[in-house]
């Protein structure tokens, strides 16, 4: 655990994928550095490749450096986190875990180790090489990248993919896929006035119950994973329009500015104004 990064604040995320993928491909957003990913959880399995630089990546608080031509993979449904101190470039491919649906062991799950060595360089060629075509989209990408994806499959669930899963592991995934259901709706409904009383009536909980729900799976209390969630969008809004840190503020279920501020400053360290002129100047620099 790095200074500055709050324990408690985890969050589920909700994976897409390309609009001309069957999986979600990307370069990681953190790419000037002084960056960090707070926890989270997600119903993909993840591969984050760094091709220059390095990250401090964190599953379930074990600590995994990466850097040049490593990568490291993310079970569905485990707790992760990222600081990202210095610049970097890193490729991020996220599979939606239902990619897998004929090969799941108990309770819709699937599991992979983290390396094996006779395969880890193949890997990283195929990551690497799907991303340099898919970022010069020429005539007829789609077939190269997704050629390389089945065979990236292929890879992980003959040399990766784990047989004997723990009985513990199935029961934290049973009940993280529950409480995604929850955060789903939160997550749609985020900017509205939603307190942990209404959510826990229309999903048929005491409030108590859905209370230790979230502390005990997701390791959050509802408070911090709703502040988070609205923290998140605003964070989308403060960098990809010129609205009012005021606007923003409202749009995204804060009282005022200094409420939303406040959060902000807790999750990037800096105030909402600095990050976006600090934005600003980066990306007329990489031009």
């Amino acid at each position: 655990m790095k200074a500055g990064e709050i324990e408690m604040d985890f969050k589920h995320e909700i994976v897409l994928p390309n609009e001309d993928l069957p999986f979600r491909m990307f370069l990681f957003e953190g790419y000037n550095g002084n960056y960090k990913v707070i926890k989270h959880w997600h119903r993909s399995v993840e591969i984050f490749l760094v091709l220059e630089g390095k990250i401090d990546f964190y599953i379930n608080s074990t600590f995994f450096p990466l850097e040049k031509n490593k990568f490291t993979l993310v079970n569905s449904n485990e707790i992760h986190s990222i600081d990202v101190p210095d610049p970097n470039t890193t490729i991020v491919l996220q599979i939606p875990i239902k990619t897998f649906e004929a090969y799941w062991e108990e309770d819709q799950y699937i599991s992979f180790k983290r390396s094996n060595s006779e395969q880890d360089n193949r890997i990283v060629d195929l990551v690497s090489n799907m991303w340099k075509i898919y970022e010069k989209k020429e005539y007829g990408y789609e077939l190269i990248v997704k050629s390389h994806f089945y065979e990236l499959l292929h890879i992980l669930l003959t040399g990766y993919k784990e047989n004997d899963l723990d009985k513990e592991v199935l029961r934290q995934n049973k009940n993280l896929n529950r409480l995604s259901k929850i955060t789903n709706y939160i997550k749609e409904n985020y900017n509205q006035e939603i307190s942990l009383e209404s959510i826990a009536e229309i999903f048929g909980f005491s409030p108590t119950y859905l209370s230790k729900l979230f502390k005990m799976y997701g390791k959050v209390n509802y408070k911090s994973y709703l502040q988070n969630i609205r923290v998140e969008y605003g964070y989308r809004e403060l960098v990809n329009t010129d609205l009012s840190i005021s606007d923003i503020a409202m749009n995204h279920g804060f009282p005022n500015s200094k409420a939303f501020s406040k959060e902000f400053k807790k999750r990037y360290g800096k105030l909402p104004s600095e990050y976006r002129k600090e934005n600003k100047f980066s990306k007329m620099t990489r031009k």
